[in-house]
């Protein structure tokens, strides 16, 4: 006769290894955060309200005209409007997820498909503002440059550069198409949301009556870069190209030394192609449909 059956003898427990990070999710689902698109509009609708108030500081703290601002008091305003676009970014961001950089397009790409629609975007919109310059022959231009001081000294004219050059195509990139246009796309068409993106984008380079005529050109570029980077799945190929055509505005318009619109122009194109390596790393695969179609 056989006794009762003893227990197994003890063993030891181990600790359940930690998920993975980003985590994985089953194929073709969306990794990206669910922003509702009304977050694009509100958001840019603080920063707006938020921008007015500190320039309004500004201006009342250092006793400059607010009808003619000097150079540097107009430097210090736009580093403080580009700050205050990303910021109001990843502050309604962070409403749905802890943002990261992939959720802003900081992701890589390949290479040579990027490079390729980023140059078909680029032909396609000079090809358009030709055809519409040679139907409109709009009169108005940008002053950026000049309002910036670009001739006021070389110290003027670097910050000038930086802020036209380098400053703009990252902040208002990480807004307007990795956020704002995002945000967009979770509910909207693509063409739809471009074009919500774009006359929002060619609206914020009003500067005056004689600027109406460009902002549909301006408009245009903004839904350029919303299908690059739809194409993509990337907002560095568009980092790039809207710093080669702020570089050739800088230089033509601007009439800025060409030796310092290069280096600035060349060193953020380099640096979207290395940037990649470093942020954005880790981002989870997109599914070849995002969103809407």
């Amino acid at each position: 006769m056989h006794g009762p059956s003893l227990p197994p003898p003890p063993t030891t427990a181990r600790p359940h290894p930690a998920p993975p990070w980003p985590p994985e999710l089953p194929e073709g689902a969306n990794p990206l955060p669910k922003w509702p698109a009304w977050y694009g509009i509100v958001a840019f609708l603080v920063a707006f309200i938020g921008i007015s108030v500190i320039v309004g500081i500004l201006i009342a703290a250092t006793g400059t005209d607010a009808e003619d601002p000097t150079p540097a008091a107009t430097i210090i305003g736009t580093v403080l409007q580009d700050a205050m676009l990303v910021g109001t970014a990843f502050l309604f961001a962070s409403f749905i997820a802890k943002p990261r950089p992939w959720h802003f397009g900081l992701r890589r790409t390949r290479l040579w498909p990027a490079v390729g629609w980023a140059l078909l975007g680029l032909v396609s919109y000079y090809v358009f503002a030709g055809v519409y310059s040679a139907i409109v022959s709009p009169e108005g231009e940008q002053t950026v440059a000049q309002d910036l001081g670009v001739k006021d000294g070389i110290g003027f004219e670097l910050a000038a550069a930086f802020v036209i050059i380098w400053l703009a195509p990252i902040t208002e990139e990480i807004f307007f198409r990795g956020f704002f246009y995002r945000a967009l796309r979770n509910r909207f068409a693509v063409w739809s949301a471009a074009l919500i993106d774009g006359i929002v984008f060619g609206a914020i380079h009003f500067t005056g009556s004689d600027t109406l005529e460009i902002l549909p050109i301006l408009a245009v570029l903004g839904i350029v870069f919303c299908l690059v980077y739809e194409k993509t799945g990337s907002i560095y190929p568009v980092i790039a190209l809207h710093c080669f055509n702020n570089t050739l505005a800088f230089m033509v318009a601007a009439d800025g030394s060409p030796v310092i619109a290069a280096a600035f122009g060349v060193s953020l194109i380099v640096g979207c192609f290395f940037a990649p390596r470093f942020i954005g790393r880790g981002a989870p695969p997109l599914p070849r449909v995002i969103s809407r179609s």
